[in-house]
C-alpha cells in the first residue's frame, strides 16, 4: 500500500511543478515578445530584397536583348532532355504494341493451326496416310 501512496505522491507533485513552470513561462512571454519581433524583422531582411533590386532581377535582359550562353544551353538542354523522354515513351509504347500484336498472331496461327488438324482427325477415311505423309516433292 505504502508504494501506491509513493506513487501518487511523485505523480502529484510533478503535475504541481510543471504546471508552476507553465505559469513562470506565461508570465514572460511580454518580454520575449519584443526579442521575437526583432529576429523577424531581421529574417525578413534576409528572405526579401529591396524593390529596385527585385526588378533587376527580373529585368536582368529586354526582350529583344540576345540571350546569354549560359540561358541558350539551359533551354537547349531542357529540349534535348524533353525530345528524348518523349522518344523513351513513344519507342516503350511501339514495343508494347509489337508485343500484343506478335502475341495475337501467335494465338491465331495456334488457333487455326488446331482446326486444321481437328479437321483432319474427322475426315480421315483410315485409307490413306496422312497428309503429311502424302505430299508430292518435285
Amino acid at each position: 500500500m505504502t508504494w501506491k501512496q509513493a506513487l501518487l505522491l511523485s505523480c502529484f507533485s510533478a503535475v504541481v511543478l510543471l504546471s508552476i513552470l507553465r505559469e513562470g513561462t506565461g508570465a514572460s512571454v511580454g518580454t520575449t515578445q519584443a526579442a521575437e519581433e526583432e529576429v523577424s524583422e531581421d529574417a525578413k531582411q534576409k528572405i526579401f530584397m529591396q524593390e529596385s533590386d527585385a526588378s533587376n532581377f527580373l529585368k536582368r535582359r529586354g526582350k529583344r536583348s540576345p540571350k546569354s550562353r549560359d540561358e541558350v544551353n539551359a533551354e537547349n538542354r531542357q529540349k534535348l532532355r524533353a525530345d528524348e523522354l518523349r522518344r523513351e515513351y513513344y519507342e516503350e509504347q511501339r514495343n508494347e504494341f509489337e508485343n500484343f500484336v506478335e502475341e495475337q498472331n501467335d494465338e491465331q496461327e495456334e488457333r487455326s493451326r488446331e482446326a486444321v488438324e481437328q479437321w483432319r482427325q474427322w475426315h480421315y477415311d483410315g485409307l490413306h496416310p496422312s497428309y503429311l505423309y502424302n505430299r508430292h516433292h518435285i
